[in-house]
């Protein structure tokens, strides 16, 4: 039986034949806001104070446990209890505390569950620590709880990666207690709580006892080959490093001082740069898709897609789509085309298999949702089509002809296009109406990135679907506008040529990918053109040159190079040499001597670029004309930029993007370089009027973000 129930807010308590269960109430997923801290603070001083209460039973009410910090909280001055008390008065409850956990427990949810003195899991349960995306560490005793029941090398694997475990995984790590088969968190619960009460366990504080760290030296031993490994794959990241020093603190210190020494460590990552950056990467993933076509209308019916082209780019595109659960229709020109399409898709998941990532018998599941053909008649059932054919306009728009033909009113035709003008495209057809662009990155299966190029005559519920559709293949959509290159592509063009001018003015292209990855990108430009292939980027050159103005500095390294059928990892050599298909390239003293003979056939004599020299030119190209793309509307805010840049560019996450670094530095320290660098070349180093507007008003990029984007 039950008593009257009682309510602080969004945390619910009652009392069920001495057991007081405390729901957690708070939608959508029971974040843990100051109502809640509050609520749970007064439950455990009511649960120690009535002599009726035998144990304590937390659930959360909906679809999670608890799925971490309300993030409306982020930025603003705490309001108490503090999570770390919250967690403590928890663990010091006099009578047996539970957390059943279903759906998620991440974050101070989890720390809360820790704080608990018995933990039971629902199948579906997700139990993890992902503050280091966000530039933290547990706060709130995560720290110095889980290593103790997890032992060193787990726990520091489960806060360093941020990914989650399952309920069977979390068993088998010592995070819960028992697992359950049941649904219902407060009855699987329940009968838990009077088992443990039935066989008298005892109040069982995480905190009393050394648990898995009681064995030192192996303990020790795994630590010290945890922080040899993240010092090396950190790539200067703060939070990591603070991580293990505070499982550090959990094998040295006391329970308390550790707790301490956690706080500290936590407090200290809230003050870092990296955490800004971070929080500002979270933040615009979430507003990027907030569109005005998507506010104005409902996407149309999007059930069976169809992909033209089976290359590359097409058979990444089908593998996502057939991931994602839809059946897709892949068309080639030729039987044989159409095999080798079939066997790029293929190939994908051969490799899964080769990984023990997925079976056979998945694997035939996915193919048949799969067709080939040869006949464009046989995309007329689609809902929507991506064509994904060779990067050149003529032929894109005969297969836009064909498509205009055959399909069925309402179906939307999509581009797979870099650089190309969609209007055009979307000219050749009786319908502009339904024609977008859809830029996926390359591998199309893998990477996060879809740039939705929203062309003039395009309608918003053509739009709404391919945010519906970038939604459902999990990707990460960000609207652009039509111009040569979009929002990424035409950024790049403008950073990878101001690269070439200080190559050609005496920066190796080695000491340029150095200082880049140093500032935290995986790989620096010239890597990039060789795994990517030199001969892309060569056409795009060849085809531009005809429009290019005759008075703008050309560096024809690149040419040079090219013009020697090197063109990256395919061909064995670019920028760099790759003896016997190595994966990893070495300088190369040929195209050094390329680059002396470039300068001396210009009369350039070389100077020196430190690092820091080669990041601020670098930077601020990229920062000018990307305030560029923005103040022409190519995109729509600047997070547009930053999302860009961070899910399909590798720009350093923690900085938060290109925009948000530019915030962080100072507009004006950037556009004061700007000037500086264009008493040497004023024609390319033009400052964008948004930049020099934000300065002169003494704003930055972060108050256009707040304005709501408008529409067009």
């Amino acid at each position: 039986m039950s008593t009257t129930e009682t309510s602080s807010a969004p945390v619910h308590v009652s009392l069920h034949e001495g057991v007081q269960v405390v729901r957690i109430d708070n939608p959508p997923v029971n974040a843990i806001g100051s109502a809640v801290r509050q609520g749970l603070l007064a439950a455990m001083a009511q649960a120690d104070a009535d002599a009726n209460v035998k144990a304590v039973l937390i659930v959360g009410a909906g679809r999670a446990f608890i799925a971490g910090a309300d993030i409306r909280e982020f930025g603003q001055a705490p309001v108490p209890p503090s999570l770390p008390e919250v967690c403590q008065r928890i663990e010091a409850c006099g009578k047996p505390v539970v957390a059943a956990i279903h759906g998620a427990a991440l974050g101070g949810g989890l720390e809360i569950a820790l704080s608990a003195h018995y933990r039971l899991a629902l199948p579906g349960a997700q139990l993890g620590l992902p503050e280091v995306l966000l530039g933290l560490l547990p706060g709130s005793g995560g720290t110095q709880r889980t290593p103790r029941l997890m032992g060193v090398k787990a726990a520091t694997g489960l806060m360093l990666s941020g990914k989650p475990l399952g309920a069977q995984a979390a068993l088998a790590a010592g995070l819960v207690d028992q697992l359950s088969q049941g649904s219902d968190p407060e009855t699987e619960g329940l009968a838990y709580v009077q088992d443990l009460l039935a066989r008298q366990m005892p109040v069982r504080p995480t905190s009393a006892t050394l648990g898995r760290l009681a064995d030192k030296a192996t303990a020790q031993a795994e630590l010290d080959a945890l922080k040899a490994e993240t010092a090396k794959t950190s790539r200067g990241l703060f939070s990591p490093m603070k991580i293990i020093e505070c499982v550090q603190a959990a094998l040295d210190m006391p329970f308390a001082q550790g707790i301490q020494f956690e706080r500290a460590q936590f407090l200290a990552c809230i003050d870092s740069p990296q955490r800004a950056g971070l929080i500002h990467a979270f933040f615009a993933e979430r507003e990027v898709v907030k569109v005005p076509e998507a506010r104005a209308a409902a996407p149309r019916p999007l059930s069976a897609l169809a992909v033209v082209g089976g290359g590359t780019m097409g058979a990444g595109i089908t593998v996502a789509a057939l991931n994602a659960g839809f059946p897709v229709t892949m068309i080639e020109r030729d039987a044989e085309s159409l095999a080798r399409g079939r066997s790029h898709v293929e190939k994908v998941y051969d490799g899964l298999i080769a990984k023990g990532r997925m079976t056979p018998e998945a694997k035939a599941a996915t193919m048949a949702r799969y067709t080939g053909s040869t006949r464009y008649d046989d995309v007329a059932p689609a809902d929507l089509v991506i064509e994904a054919v060779f990067e050149n306009l003529e032929v894109k728009q005969a297969v836009f002809r064909e498509l205009d033909r055959v399909c069925k009113p309402g179906a939307v035709l999509a581009t797979n296009t870099s650089y190309l003008d969609i209007d055009a495209i979307a000219a050749v057809t009786q319908r502009p109406q339904d024609v977008i662009g859809l830029h996926f990155f390359s591998p199309a299966n893998i990477m996060k990135l879809l740039e939705i190029v929203v062309p003039s005559k395009v309608s918003a519920d053509a739009v709404a679907t391919a945010f519906e559709l970038a939604k459902r293949l999990g990707k990460m959509p960000v609207r652009a506008g039509v111009c040569d290159g979009f929002i990424g592509n035409r950024i790049l063009a403008v950073y990878k040529e101001v690269a070439e001018h200080m190559v050609e003015d005496g920066a190796s292209p080695y000491e340029i990918d150095e200082a880049v990855r140093g500032f935290g990108y995986p790989m620096g430009p010239f890597q990039v053109t060789d795994l990517a292939g030199g001969d892309i980027g060569w056409a795009t050159r060849k085809r531009r040159a005809a429009t290019r103005d005759p008075q703008a500095r050309y560096v024809e390294v690149a040419d040079r190079i090219c013009e020697r059928g090197w063109f990256g990892q395919k061909t064995g050599r670019g920028f760099y040499l790759y003896p016997q298909g190595a994966r990893t390239g070495q300088p190369d003293p040929e195209v050094l001597a390329i680059v002396d003979a470039e300068r001396a056939r210009k009369g350039i004599a070389p100077r020196r670029f430190t690092a820091e020299d080669i990041m601020r030119r670098y930077m601020a190209a990229m920062v000018n004309e990307a305030a560029k793309v923005v103040e022409e509307g190519i995109a729509l805010r600047p997070l547009d930029v930053d999302v860009t840049f961070l899910c399909g560019y590798g720009f350093p996450r923690h900085r938060g993007g290109p925009m948000k670094w530019a915030d962080m530095q100072g507009l004006d320290k950037v556009l004061a370089d700007i000037r500086a660098f264009a008493q040497e070349d004023p024609r390319f180093w033009k400052p964008a009027p948004l930049l020099e507007r934000l300065v002169a008003q003494g704003q930055d990029f972060d108050s256009l973000n707040k304005a709501a984007p408008a529409g067009r």
